[in-house]
C-alpha cells in the first residue's frame, strides 16, 4: 500500500470521464485507488459523463456511488438541459466554469468541507480556440482569490480545474497563479501530459490530466466515427464506445494545509477492460 505523506491532505483528480465506458472504468478502478492511496478528496471532470457530452443526475449518481466526491465542468457542461437543474441545486457537489457570463446557472467555485478542513474548488475555461466567448480566466481567478483574501487561513487548499484547449494558455496560467493556488489541474484535451511538477512558489501543476475513456479511440470518441469525419464532408456519428479497453488517467496531489502548497504531485494511470 502506498504511504501517504504525513500531515498532508491528498486530492485525487480524475481526467474527463467520457461516457459509459469511462463511468464503468471509474467504478472498476477508483475503489482500488481509494484503498491504495487513501485520498481525502476525489474530484472528477464531468462535462463528458453522459454519452460523451454533458451531465445528468443519473450519471452523477453513478459516479458518486463509485467514490467521486466532487465534479467540475467545461465547455460541454450545458450540453444536456438537465445541467441547469443540477447546477441550481445548492447541495449539488458540482461547479461549472466561473468565467461564464453573469447570470449563467450554477456556481463557478465552491468551498467544501473535507473532514475538518475546508477546500476551495474553482473551475475556469480557457479562451484560446474556444467558441464559448467566456470572460478572462486570469481576471476571474483574481476576483475569486480576492474574495477569500482575508479567509485563506481557514482554507486547507485552493484547487483549480483549468479547462483549456491550448498548452501555452494553461502553462501561462500556472505561472500566473504560482504560490496562490495549491494546484492547477488542466483538463479538456483528453491527452495526458508528462509535466506534473511543483512550481517554484508551491503550486502543483499539470497541463492536462487526461481522460477516463476508451483507449482505442480518438480522444474518447469511437475512431471509426472520427475517421469518417476527417475523410468525408458528410461527417457522421460522434459517439464514445460503451466497451473495450479503458484508459484511466488521474493525478494525485499532496498538499500541506498550513502553507496551502503542494508538496508532491504524481500521475496515476491505469488501463482496464470493460466488457
Amino acid at each position: 500500500m502506498a504511504r501517504k505523506i504525513k500531515n498532508t491532505m491528498s486530492v485525487l483528480f480524475l481526467g474527463d470521464v467520457i461516457g459509459k465506458i469511462g463511468r464503468r472504468g471509474v467504478a472498476k478502478v477508483l475503489p482500488e485507488l481509494r484503498e491504495e492511496y487513501r485520498p481525502d478528496l476525489v474530484i472528477a471532470n464531468a462535462e463528458n459523463l453522459a454519452h460523451g457530452k454533458g451531465t445528468t443526475a443519473v450519471t452523477v449518481d453513478e459516479m458518486t456511488k463509485a467514490g467521486v466526491n466532487f465534479f467540475t465542468g467545461g465547455n460541454h457542461t450545458f450540453a444536456k438541459d438537465e445541467a441547469v437543474v443540477l447546477l441550481g441545486k445548492p447541495d449539488m457537489p458540482m461547479i461549472r466554469p466561473a468565467n461564464y457570463p453573469p447570470g449563467t446557472p450554477g456556481h463557478g467555485y465552491k468551498v467544501i468541507e473535507v473532514g475538518s478542513r475546508k477546500v476551495l474548488i474553482i473551475n475556469l475555461l480557457g479562451r484560446v480556440f474556444m467558441k464559448e466567448g467566456v470572460d478572462d480566466p486570469f481576471r476571474a481567478f483574481d476576483d475569486i482569490f480576492k474574495t477569500y483574501d482575508g479567509a485563506k487561513d481557514d482554507l486547507a487548499a485552493i484547487i483549480v480545474d483549468f479547462h483549456g484547449e491550448v498548452t501555452s494558455e494553461k502553462v501561462a496560467f500556472g505561472w500566473y497563479t504560482d504560490g496562490r493556488a495549491s494546484a492547477i489541474l488542466g483538463t479538456h484535451t483528453h491527452i495526458p501530459t508528462a509535466d506534473t511538477w511543483v512550481l517554484p512558489h508551491g503550486t502543483g501543476y499539470v497541463t492536462d490530466v487526461g481522460m477516463v475513456g476508451g483507449r482505442d479511440t480518438v480522444i474518447g470518441i469511437a475512431k471509426d466515427h472520427v475517421l469518417k469525419r476527417f475523410a468525408s464532408p458528410l461527417g457522421g456519428k460522434f459517439e464514445p464506445p460503451d466497451e473495450g479497453r479503458c484508459r484511466f488517467n488521474s493525478v494525485l496531489v499532496e498538499i500541506d494545509p498550513k502553507s496551502h502548497h503542494t508538496v508532491n504531485i504524481e500521475r496515476i494511470d491505469r488501463e482496464v477492460d470493460i466488457p
